[in-house]
């Protein structure tokens, strides 16, 4: 598939179906054309939920080291294609090649790691008493709506997917408009390696209609979505008059702690690898960088340093979407007015051939309270506020100071206040003297405004089924 090829189309119960409009796609790494997308309506939804429902009762008899090998075979296929999904994925997107590549690799690890857990959502025997044998078994939902954005298409739709299939569900998921391609090529790939018709079925389209079709959908058992805390929020409204269960990841603000007696050459290079990977758009970015004040200033020196190597259109992409371009624009002209000083970047940046990209310096401001606006909203873009602190309570206060709570980190040498401080940061995951040590092992999730419930891990397993309680009278007289 080409930037250039007919307009993409759903993939339900095994086969491509075309949808009745469609939206021409933007090249963000140039600012021109990109592929065309077809817009699906709740009429789509419907035939894909459908699809999945019916093949919903053949998936769940699947012996699970069957459903593994399947899990197993769609790994390999993504390993065997990750250049040509790469491209696709770039092309989408405008992110480094070698960045799209290590997000194929690891949404091949999610389907990897699955492969090998089908069998332990197990349940356990329950010794109540000697006539009755009882016993939970863990089972899964049915179907499961998946909802992704736009940042990291494919690694999120795996993410959600893999544990999903894994226990025993079928899907019916929903990438970004904007960013459709990789997920439609997953489908594609499950299908070619043996996923039966109807298990994982995609409908391309807007959030306001397609997104919430699958939300009211009566078949549809649970939903996973990952985007803003706006939409976040509207979906919980439809979902709790449904009483529909939801696992929600909803973005962040995650606060960076750095103590003086930390080797401070390494958390510098650290502090900006939390903060421009994928240009910022990471929900667990660590935009907030605490620092104790004795080392504060050679330590913003180090940060400015590292970051004045992050070269837009080498080794940092554009902002995915020609509206979070703008969104970054807005937060670079509040931060100045509020009285931020930016150290490095704060401007829009043109690349010499791609002068219609969407491209924004890596930007480091100081002077920032936690009170100011670059310092509680999530920019999602590669800007970081830097915010001083004289004791380790005090740290833990500002890290904390916050309607958001998904990742935090601290680097330090004294590994005592490292437990200590980790341990206190309100945040679903917390990194040590590393940033961002991902893997698909770590439950991932988050707190408050962050969202709720667990993706990554064996975490998801449990997310992606519930529990029944059996009892089985075993004696022929009274109990």
């Amino acid at each position: 598939m080409s930037e250039n090829d007919a307009v993409l189309t759903h993939w339900i119960d095994g086969k491509t179906v075309a949808a009745a409009i469609s939206r021409p796609g933007e090249n963000p790494a140039t600012g021109g054309a990109g592929v065309e997308t077809g817009l699906g309506s709740a009429a789509d939804v419907d035939l894909a939920v459908r699809a999945a429902a019916a093949a919903a009762p053949g998936w769940r008899r699947y012996a699970s080291m069957e459903r593994g090998r399947l899990l197993s075979a769609v790994a390999d296929r993504l390993r065997a294609d990750v250049d040509r999904l790469a491209e696709l994925e770039s092309a989408d997107t405008g992110k480094p090649l070698e960045l799209s590549a290590a997000e194929i690799r690891g949404s091949a690890d999610y389907f990897e790691f699955y492969a090998g857990l089908v069998n332990l959502p197990t349940g356990d025997v329950l010794d109540i008493q000697p006539d009755l044998h009882v016993y939970t078994r863990r089972e899964p939902f049915g179907v499961i709506g998946v909802i992704t954005p736009w940042n990291l298409p494919i690694n999120q739709a795996a993410r959600a997917c893999a544990p999903a299939l894994a226990a025993g569900n079928t899907i019916v998921a929903k990438p970004a408009e904007s960013t459709s391609r990789t997920t439609l090529e997953l489908a594609r790939i499950a299908t070619e390696v043996g996923l039966p018709d109807g298990v994982l079925n995609v409908v391309l389209g807007r959030g306001s209609e397609v997104g919430t079709a699958i939300v009211e959908h009566p078949l549809v058992r649970k939903v996973a979505f990952t985007g803003s805390v706006r939409v976040g929020q509207e979906i919980g409204r439809i979902a709790a008059d449904r009483v529909l269960p939801l696992t929600l990841e909803l973005g962040g603000k995650s606060a960076n702690i750095v103590f003086a007696d930390a080797d401070l050459e390494f958390a510098a290079s650290e502090a900006v690898r939390a903060f421009v990977t994928n240009a910022g758009q990471v929900c667990s970015s660590g935009t907030r960088l605490l620092v104790e004040r004795s080392v504060h200033d050679t330590f913003v020196e180090a940060v400015a340093r590292v970051a004045a190597a992050v070269r837009p259109g080498e080794n940092l992409g554009p902002m995915i979407t020609r509206d979070q371009y703008e969104t970054v624009q807005r937060y670079f002209k509040v931060a100045v007015e509020e009285g931020a000083t930016p150290v490095i970047g704060g401007h829009v940046a043109t690349v010499p051939g791609r002068e219609g990209g969407f491209y924004v310096e890596p930007t480091v401001y100081t002077g920032v309270t936690n009170d100011m606006t670059v310092a509680r909203e999530e920019v999602f873009g590669p800007v970081l506020a830097v915010i001083p602190f004289d004791t380790e309570d005090e740290a833990v206060a500002i890290a904390n100071d916050s309607d958001f709570g998904l990742v935090g980190g601290v680097f330090t040498a004294d590994i005592s206040r490292a437990f200590r401080v980790a341990e206190s940061i309100e945040a679903g995951q917390v990194y040590v003297n590393s940033w961002s040590t991902q893997s698909v092992q770590m439950p991932f999730g988050g707190h408050k405004l962050s969202g709720y419930g667990r993706e990554k891990g064996i975490e998801a397993l449990l997310h992606y089924s519930h529990v029944k309680s059996i009892s089985v009278r075993l004696a022929l007289g009274r109990v």
